[in-house]
């Protein structure tokens, strides 16, 4: 049956009323199936030879080359553990350019010469396969007849079970390159900006006399926020089903500015979806920490203990499909959009990063007294002189149409890439700088709550700074600006790379003072002051969300990319071939396809959001406009046929006219934004991306304006799409 007016909200209302929390038996202690799942440590001690485990488990933690002699073994063994686990198919599990996740399943079975149906599995279907390369973003790296590429088993990330509605599928993690060689996945270039980031980093730890530890790791903990809306009102929004966020839709008389959503208590639906949600990824392995309100209405943020970076960006990969999968068992719609609704927060991806050594040590705990720990200020200021001279390719790393709607505004940081450090480090690299250390004091004090019940609480050696984009936090940092939807991969690497590129500079900068005849520390403190007066500029302690500061950013001569086509644009600088190009992490080649791909993608995302801007414009909004002010012009029809005049129909007859006014408003913004399409055209992709950004993107919001007006004084009897006030407060 048809729907019009507002039969379709009235029904998707219904249909929320009459939900109920969906519950799953369990009972279990998570520690029971943990990983379960997964091909694991404890799975391959079982199941594996003793040599060929042990020589597996050297190239997982130590990073050495896989020896292709174990592969059967290992692919008899995987064969037989996922037989036993009920699994049917088996597929490399890969992360092409799409941001997404990408997987071709093939079945065990197989039939013999003589008919008879068996399951295989070789070495080769583990370590390699074939999917077609060509059918995936390339960046202009592969035309569409050159079509063979390849997945290659990474071992580093553990095999996993996926369970389907009717079965179950092995995933194998790979790498996706093409037939050339080159990198076609956002996994490759993680991977090399580990190996590149560890190399440097050990340099400077034998700088200190740390012989012992073989590797350092980048390490990431990301913070996971999204948005939960019905499935029924998510039905009946096509900009939510096309791109993700409203394009239309005027702010409800409630928002968030009670600031009640935060930590608050969770509705019982949504609890049941997030503890369904956290039994399916603590099977997979993944080490889901926290779960919490967030602070926009239906808003919610899930975060993991820290892992490997590597192993931590597939297990985001995985936890936003498995939040996607359970939302649907539960009625609910997973949107992971960075501003699916205009003025309330938006979501992000806070990447919590770190590196730790193979030893256990994490390089950027400062201890107590941090003046003390040479090797830590090292570290940080490495660290620091990476963010400072590649901020640009930071904020190349998380650009996308999402993102531009979201830095800036109130629960995201700018777009102007800063470092947060907190008073206690601020004085002690202020103290290293005017050579006198008695200021820089640094422990731990506490917080006394003259509450006699309660104990005195430990104060951190930091703040927490929200407003910027890159934060120490205590022993790690937060980039802060990472959009929600994004893999953690290309951010990673691009920081990688910045401070793997820092570390082999600041290692050469000591080794060159040591030879001069300088002992180590005087050497390493020389270095460390250096780089604190070289990187002031990008260090910065108060409110990046005050005007003041983009004010001061610029006479600091840091960089202001507000939209994703300047941003992106740094990809093609002279800093952005030698940096990628002497880490590994990018050949010129695929450097440059990076860039055309993502300009691409950015082109695609506003050309869908036009277009569905367009149709419910035109289709749905005018309408529903024309059926308004028929019946205002039937009423005032009504009230001069019965002979009433003067004030009381001069006053309707002026509403008529503000409905008329916003109609025609309407049909020529409409008229004004396929003008300024038309402008935008170009064959130069940047030239389009450009005009996309500052012509078209303000011709939309003229668009929308206009609509949200009409939502505020439409009959709601005719509005036919479900309102802000109904998709954030009913779940």
């Amino acid at each position: 049956m048809s729907m019009t007016g507002n039969q379709g909200r009235l029904w998707a209302i219904g249909e929320v009323t009459r939900r109920t929390p969906r519950t799953i038996p369990n009972g279990k202690k998570a520690s029971e199936y943990f990983g379960c799942n997964t091909f694991n440590h404890k799975v391959m001690s079982d199941k594996l030879p003793n040599d060929v485990y042990h020589s597996l488990i050297e190239t997982i933690k130590e990073g050495k080359k896989l020896d292709q002699s174990i592969a059967p073994m290992v692919a008899h063994a995987v064969k037989e553990w996922a037989l036993e686990k009920g699994a049917t198919h088996y597929c490399h599990w890969f992360q092409p350019n799409t941001g997404g996740t990408a997987e071709k399943h093939d079945t065990f079975l197989t039939v013999d010469s003589s008919g008879e149906p068996l399951e295989r599995f070789s070495a080769s279907q583990l370590v390699q396969s074939e999917p077609d390369a060509s059918s995936f973003p390339s960046g202009g790296m592969r035309a569409t007849f050159e079509a063979r590429g390849y997945t290659a088993w990474d071992p580093s990330s553990p095999i996993f079970i996926m369970e389907g509605p009717n079965g179950r599928t092995l995933c194998i993690p790979s790498v996706f390159i093409s037939y050339h060689g080159q990198a076609l996945d956002k996994k490759t270039p993680l991977l090399r900006s580990v190996e590149y980031l560890s190399e440097n980093a050990l340099r400077v730890l034998r700088i200190f006399g740390n012989t012992s530890a073989t590797r350092v790791v980048a390490t990431l903990g990301p913070e996971q926020e999204y948005f939960l809306i019905d499935e029924a009102f998510f039905a009946l929004r096509p900009d939510l089903v096309s791109a993700g966020r409203t394009v239309i839709g005027a702010r409800p008389p409630k928002g968030q500015e009670l600031e009640d959503q935060y930590f608050g208590s969770i509705k019982s639906r949504i609890l049941g979806f997030m503890q369904e949600a956290e039994y399916e990824l603590f099977k997979l392995g993944i080490p889901v920490k926290t779960r919490h309100n967030e602070v926009a209405p239906c808003q919610f943020e899930s975060a993991p203990v820290f892992e490997n970076v590597d192993v931590a960006t597939d297990h985001n990969q995985l936890t936003m499909e498995i939040l996607r999968r359970v939302a649907r068992r539960h009625d609910l719609s997973f949107l992971v959009h960075e501003k699916p609704f205009a003025g309330i927060n938006g979501s992000g991806k806070h990447n919590n990063w770190s590196m730790a050594t193979s030893d256990g040590e994490n390089l950027l705990e400062p201890g107590s007294t941090p003046v003390e720990n040479l090797q830590f200020l090292v570290i940080l200021m490495a660290t620091l002189k990476g963010v400072h001279k590649h901020a640009g390719l930071l904020r190349a790393a998380i650009a996308s149409s999402g993102n531009d709607h979201r830095l800036g505004a109130n629960e995201a940081p700018p777009a102007i890439i800063s470092a947060f450090l907190g008073a206690a480090l601020t004085r002690v690299l202020d103290s290293i700088e005017k050579g006198d250390l008695k200021g820089a004091t640094t422990e731990k004090q506490v917080i006394n709550l003259n509450i006699s019940k309660l104990p005195e609480v430990a104060k951190d050696n930091t703040d927490r700074n929200r407003t910027s984009p890159f934060a120490f936090t205590g022993n790690k940092f937060e980039f802060r600006a990472v959009a929600s939807s994004a893999s953690t991969a290309t951010p990673m690497a691009t920081l990688n790379a910045a401070v793997g590129e820092a570390l082999g500079e600041i290692a050469d900068a000591i080794e060159a003072r040591v030879a001069s005849g300088k002992k180590v520390g005087d050497a390493a403190m020389e270095v460390v002051r250096e780089y604190i007066i070289e990187t002031k500029a990008i260090r910065f302690e108060g409110n990046n969300y005050a005007e003041e500061w983009v004010v001061e950013a610029e006479k600091r001569g840091l960089l202001n990319l507000r939209k994703t086509p300047e941003a992106l644009a740094q990809l093609k600088t002279k800093g952005a071939e030698e940096l990628f190009s002497k880490s590994g992490v990018h050949t010129h080649d695929e450097l440059e396809a990076r860039y055309h791909l993502e300009v691409e993608r950015y082109i695609k995302d506003l050309e869908i959001e036009i277009g569905v801007l367009k149709e419910m414009a035109t289709t749905m909004i005018l309408p529903a406009a024309y059926k308004h002010q028929a019946n205002l012009v039937a009423a005032v029809g009504g009230l001069k046929a019965m002979g009433l005049n003067g004030k009381l129909v001069a006053s309707q007859v002026a509403e008529v006219e503000s409905v008329a006014g916003l109609v025609a408003d309407l049909k020529s913004t409409i008229d004004a934004l396929d003008a300024a399409v038309d402008k935008a055209e170009s064959d130069d992709l940047h030239k389009k991306a450009d005009a996309l950004a500052y012509k078209v993107s303000p011709a939309m919001e003229a668009v929308r304006e206009v609509c949200d007006k009409l939502e505020g004084i439409v009959d709601d009897n005719l509005w036919p799409l479900p309102k802000y006030r109904e998709m954030l407060f009913l779940c």
